[in-house]
């Protein structure tokens, strides 16, 4: 299985790569650039490439991260061009590096009328994609249920990735630690939960793995991680959904705490010995 984690690009593009290498990882998250600004990055190229074939010589998987900063409901009008252009940008750099796609957050509405805010997402997103012919796909992440509860639900993702005018160039990202926060997991159902995805076509745009325990029960709606097996979903549940086929081959990013990315190596092997566990 592609198991990673999320990397830092302080040594470069190619330097995040050969870390993610050098802990034992087969795939890897990273910010193309500073992960609290919407500003635009002039990037290397020659980096950028020297990721891209360092990833395809050792079969390692790449995603992006949008900034902290990114919500595809924003209303003021100069955020939104702002953001129209970051998420753009981040995109070239993702497809320079060979990574699969750029991930964002399902959006958050602030005003009363969420119409209103799936309205806008899909407007965004459709700005984002106009003209753009990269591999690289916009993947949608899961929301926790924070705020207003938008993008907690399967039915969401999917409707509105319908509902954009090029739904082909947006995937999925699910992270299990807001699917569990949501209450769209909890924890000791996988066996249904997967069924309904698949009764909603949900795994065909599944693009990579958020893999995160939570610090809070199940429909806490609070979005804290943990490591895995520490925290409320635990290793038995993260067995059953690590069986599942569909997640074959896709990047599974630990996004859980630590101190350094060195202290992922460890969790990487953890995970792995619990995939080895049920397969033997």
């Amino acid at each position: 299985m592609k198991i990673g984690c999320h990397v830092s690009i302080r040594h470069s593009y190619e330097g995040a790569a050969r870390t993610a290498h050098g802990l034992g990882g087969k795939s890897f998250q990273f910010f193309p650039k500073n992960p609290r600004s919407l500003g635009v990055k002039v990037f290397d190229e020659r980096d950028a490439g020297a990721c891209r074939a360092f990833c395809e010589e050792h079969g390692i998987l790449a995603i992006a991260h949008t900034p902290y900063t990114v919500n595809l409901c924003v209303q003021d009008p100069d955020l939104y061009e702002a953001t129209i252009l970051s998420v753009s940008n981040d995109l070239e750099i993702a497809e320079a590096c060979g990574a699969l796609g750029v991930v964002v957050h399902f959006g958050q509405h602030k005003g009363s009328d969420v119409l209103e805010g799936y309205k806008r997402m899909i407007s965004m997103v459709n700005r984002i994609l106009a003209g753009w012919e990269g591999k690289a796909r916009l993947l949608v992440e899961n929301n926790a249920g924070q705020g207003n509860r938008m993008g907690t639900t399967l039915e969401e993702l999917t409707q509105v990735r319908l509902l954009v005018a090029e739904p082909q160039k947006v995937g999925f990202c699910l992270d299990t630690c807001h699917a569990f926060a949501s209450g769209l997991w909890k924890g000791n159902d996988w066996e249904q939960v997967a069924e309904r995805m698949r009764a909603h076509d949900f795994f065909s745009s599944l693009c990579a793995i958020h893999l995160n325990d939570s610090l809070y029960p199940t429909g806490s709606f609070r979005d804290r991680h943990a490591n895995i097996g520490k925290g409320e979903i635990g290793d038995a549940a993260f067995a059953a959904f690590l069986r599942t086929p569909e997640l074959q081959g896709l990047p599974l990013v630990l996004e859980t705490p630590g101190h350094g990315e060195e202290s992922h190596r460890d969790e990487i092997r953890h995970v792995l010995n619990l995939v080895n566990h049920w397969q033997g």
